[in-house]
């Protein structure tokens, strides 16, 4: 079956890419495993080795009687549907905490980030395959041109990690671009103080404008004053820790409405 570009997709052919991406997970305190478009199922049968159930969203109508074919007999579950619409509490009991693994379809990889981030109480492990300039922001620190807003957002929460990079060549059809795997382990649920939805708020308006300072993009926020007191009036976005964000995020977050 040919790949759709409607979909974003492109087919993994390497089984020792995906024996490693499988490799990768860790899976304690888990209940389950969530594979996002598992397509034919390279992943599948080595994320099935692994001593979770597995359940796979697929969006591609078409591929779920390959995919029922391939696994009968298996205790694979497979769902159609868009993981970025999926009810969990629906596929899982709301009790059971779940690992994201995939090969990502690229044109919502971003969008399967954030998710796992507003599901960061259920989900420790996160594990896929990522446009390789993606990946790279992610996992990217600060002062680097590609440190951003997902940078940030991620890195409040997990500790990240680019496992090894995989040439246009290892899928059908090729990608115009590189690859990356990386793994997101997640170290705190909340942040004492601040709200993930401030957090998002700050980190959005700091890089809205990245080339300007903080102190223009942050202005309706925070005073210019308490920029000095932190030694951060005269910095752009990018030059601002993680850590730095988060002060920032509760000023914010303790500051009364005028």
């Amino acid at each position: 079956m040919k790949a759709k570009k409607s979909f974003g997709q492109h087919f993994l052919t390497q089984d020792p890419i995906a024996e490693r991406l499988a490799s990768a997970l860790h899976t304690d305190g888990c209940g389950a495993i969530v594979e996002v478009g598992p397509g034919k199922g390279i992943l599948t049968k080595f994320l099935l080795k692994q001593p979770l159930p597995v359940v796979a969203v697929e969006l591609d109508r078409d591929m779920i009687p390959i995919l029922e074919k391939e696994f009968s007999g298996t205790s694979l579950r497979i769902v159609q549907a868009d993981i970025l619409h999926v009810r969990f509490d629906d596929i899982l009991p709301a009790d059971v905490s779940f690992v994201i693994a995939g090969n990502f379809p690229y044109n919502i990889s971003s969008q399967i980030v954030f998710l796992g981030l507003q599901l960061r109480h259920r989900v420790p492990f996160v594990a896929g395959m990522f446009q390789k300039e993606m990946a790279e922001r992610i996992c990217s620190e600060p002062g680097s041109k590609a440190f951003g807003v997902i940078s940030v957002l991620v890195q409040a929460y997990y500790t990240t990690s680019l496992l090894f990079t995989v040439k246009p060549g290892s899928f059908a059809p090729p990608p115009k671009v590189q690859s990356a795997v990386i793994s997101l382990t997640r170290y705190r649920q909340e942040i004492e103080g601040v709200p993930y939805n401030v957090l998002r708020q700050v980190v959005k308006m700091a890089f809205s404008q990245r080339r300007k300072k903080i102190r223009n993009t942050l202005k309706s926020l925070i005073p210019e004053e308490t920029l000095k007191e932190l030694a951060l009036v005269d910095l752009r976005p990018e030059q601002l820790t993680v850590d730095q964000f988060i002060t920032l995020a509760r000023i914010v977050a303790t500051t009364p409405a005028v």
